[in-house]
């Protein structure tokens, strides 16, 4: 006899309680479903209640940047800015938490550290670290793809003697800043938000930079209520475009490639989209920005010469200058007055491209150029993005076999939603999906819980107890993802996109590269042609 019989049994066992968590315990309660989930932290929020580092918001617009589901919600909800703080997020979240009363089926303060396929009741046995084992006839992983942090191994890590923290597991009380040195090692979205909102706080700033990005100046206006009204007005049309759009956001690109256009027409739509201070420059200017390479490097100049225009000393602002990748192949921030703080007399900049990190000390960082005393040191170093939350957990599909074993030759899986051998197991912003990195992260997370819960009901009204994608149907789909990836510029570059920030990740693009709509016109074909590619058992 299994012993699953005496654990406690639910339906489905929901990993997360962000976006995406919270939605699917809204959904599944629509189809009646017993619904357990899982939380490490001690409140909802996901990544917006972990990284809760000064200068942390959003830049996706406040009015794509939320769920659709509900007219209440919709209508009671009035956001304060274009581009929202974290904890103005945290507490949207926390509003439809309490507004649905979804807290209720949230166990917080516990993480699950296995889940173990029964292939003889098809049902999967979930592990936290409280002790609690339960069984779930689903599991469905909405744990996050920027979950898991990553922080340097460098000799002496562990000695430093002053204050230490990582972006992604911030403190929630304040950090005094006054009069200190601080330094911050990395200056990627996260690391510029940082630096940018500390700059005019801190005694000196020192920042270690190994790689200059490209970047777009936020524009983040205050909305009042006549702007909320406009944008409101516009919900029905917005809800329905955003799901067919190539990013999830409420725009498209340019249908014209960059040479269809005169140069005068190029120079004036890449001023038009730059003042808008938003995302749309990247991933809304030109058909063919991550395609052409002429093009790339005409549009990454053109970045170049607005970095440049902003910083005083010529030696600096050559070290942040990015060279040697198009713009667009790394992710791009938005800033504000990120430039500037390297304009002020108490800010040094390390490239340590040039002059490697060595050790970190009892009192500073020291790189191959000498030591840098701080009182304060802080990694803004990201995440083993896309797999990090789904290969820490003992996770072990049929014959016993451990997710992260079955991903060391590379990744695959069916859609970003399932993986071979693994029945009933069910992922979100996970590898080979939009979400994993090309996609406003509300707009992804909506369709694909949509289309897991609405699977999930098929299954039980065939009467059956399990279904996985058949590895030919696998297969079919990393074939795809690898040739669309492969018309891109995007693996030309070393960045997390690509898993290069973590040693020993094999390197593929983790994200799907053919468009949100696209993606969704073919999951929505697979559930019309009766879940065609999966298998029941």
């Amino acid at each position: 006899m299994s012993v699953t019989h005496a654990l406690p049994e639910t339906d489905v066992v929901v990993v997360g309680a962000g976006f995406t968590g919270l939605y699917a315990l809204y959904k599944l309660r629509e189809f009646k479903l017993r619904v357990q989930a899982f939380e490490a932290g001690s409140g909802v929020g996901g990544v917006w209640y972990w990284n809760r580092y000064p200068g942390a918001r959003t830049d996706s617009p406040s009015h794509i940047y939320q769920y659709w589901f509900s007219q209440e919600l919709l209508a009671d909800w009035n956001w304060n800015e274009r581009f929202t703080p974290q904890e103005e997020t945290e507490r949207y979240l926390n509003h439809v938490a309490d507004r649905f009363d979804l807290r209720k089926d949230i166990c917080f303060n516990t993480r699950v550290t296995a889940a173990n396929y029964d292939e003889k009741t098809h049902r999967w046995i979930v592990e936290t670290d409280t002790g609690t084992r339960l069984s779930a006839r689903f599991l469905i992983m909405g744990s996050g793809g920027l979950t898991e942090l990553v922080t340097p191994d460098f000799p002496g890590k562990d000695s430093f003697a002053g204050e230490c923290y990582h972006t992604a597991r911030w403190p929630r009380e304040p950090v005094d800043f006054k009069g200190k040195r601080v330094g911050v090692i990395g200056t990627g979205a996260t690391g510029i938000q940082v630096i940018q909102t500390i700059q005019d706080k801190v005694g000196h700033l020192t920042v270690f930079q190994r790689t200059a990005h490209y970047t777009i100046p936020m524009r983040n206006p205050k909305l009042d209520d006549a702007a909320r009204a406009e944008l409101r007005a516009r919900y029905p049309e917005l809800r329905e475009m955003v799901q067919n759009t190539t990013t999830g956001f409420d725009f498209n690109p340019d249908p014209r490639g960059y040479f269809e256009m005169s140069p005068e027409e190029r120079r004036a739509q890449m001023e038009r989209l730059w003042a808008d201070g938003s995302l749309v420059f990247w991933v809304g200017a030109f058909a063919d920005t991550l395609m052409n390479a002429e093009a790339n490097e005409e549009i990454s100049e053109f970045v170049r010469e607005k970095i440049r225009a902003r910083i005083k000393d010529p030696a600096v602002a050559e070290k942040l200058t990015p060279r040697g990748y198009g713009f667009g192949t790394r992710r791009v921030p938005l800033e504000t007055g990120y430039y500037e703080a390297f304009n002020r007399d108490n800010c040094t900049l390390v490239d340590i491209s040039a002059t490697p990190i060595t050790e970190i000390t009892p009192t500073g960082v020291k790189t191959s150029d000498g030591e840098y005393p701080l009182d304060v040191l802080i990694y803004a170093t990201g995440f083993d993005a896309g797999t990090g939350a789904l290969t820490r957990i003992d996770m072990r599909g049929r014959n016993g076999v451990l997710l992260r074993d079955s991903w060391k030759e590379g990744i695959h899986t069916f859609m970003g939603l399932q993986v071979h051998g693994f029945p009933n197991m069910f992922m979100v912003m996970s590898p080979q999906s939009p979400a994993a990195a090309f996609c406003n992260v509300p707009t992804c997370s909506q369709q694909q819980i949509d289309w897991i819960v609405d699977c999930i009901d098929f299954v039980r009204s065939q009467g059956r107890e399990a279904i996985e994608p058949s590895a030919a149907a696998e297969a079919q789909w990393v074939a795809h993802h690898d040739e669309v990836a492969n018309t891109t510029l995007i693996p030309k570059t070393d960045s997390w996109y690509m898993g290069a920030n973590i040693k020993g990740k094999r390197r593929s693009l983790l994200a799907y590269a053919g468009g949100v709509g696209v993606y969704k016109q073919l999951c929505d074909e697979v559930k019309a042609k009766g879940y065609e590619g999966l298998e029941l058992a």
